[in-house]
């Protein structure tokens, strides 16, 4: 009977010796997260990760023209009367990051992880927006776009 229990604990070690190595060969495997960027209003908040781009790369002006009419991107309501709060990861914002209203710099480049607005501006026709829906966008990169993250505001009446 000791022998038994012996072999059996045997199995049992080796068996979580192997499990132990295939989960960290599949750590291994993964790529570094995504950075993401966040838009909250309120107690509302919509996080994303890039909606083109996210490669270190520069993104060719036709590729992100393409990506500025992407028409599945996050949404969140937004009160005129609100701020609204951008937030990056640290690595976007080393790398200089813009908000876009539209296709159009609505801020000068930053290296801050958070930025407010307030939530008129983005209703308002003397920043170019139109109607009750607003593309905004957070591109990375001062010279070069790297990457950008679209979120549609809703007008909240």
């Amino acid at each position: 009977m000791t022998t038994l229990q012996s072999a059996v604990r045997r199995r049992r070690a080796v068996a979580a010796a192997g499990a132990v190595s295939a989960g960290l060969l599949v750590l291994a495997a993964c790529d570094k997260p995504t950075p993401m960027a966040t838009i909250t209003v309120g107690s509302d908040s919509v996080s994303s990760e890039a909606t083109c781009g996210g490669e270190d790369e520069a993104i060719k002006a036709a590729d992100l023209n393409k990506c500025l009419q992407d028409k599945g991107i996050d949404e969140i309501t937004v009160d005129p009367d609100e701020t609204v709060r951008f937030g990056v990861d640290p690595d976007v914002a080393d790398k200089g990051w813009t908000i876009l209203m539209n296709g159009q710099p609505l801020t000068d480049s930053s290296t801050k992880t958070y930025r407010t607005i307030p939530g008129s501006v983005f209703f308002n026709a003397q920043y170019g927006a139109q109607g009750d829906s607003t593309l905004v966008s957070v591109k990375e990169g001062e010279k070069d776009t790297t990457a950008l993250w679209s979120f549609r505001l809703k007008k909240d009446a």
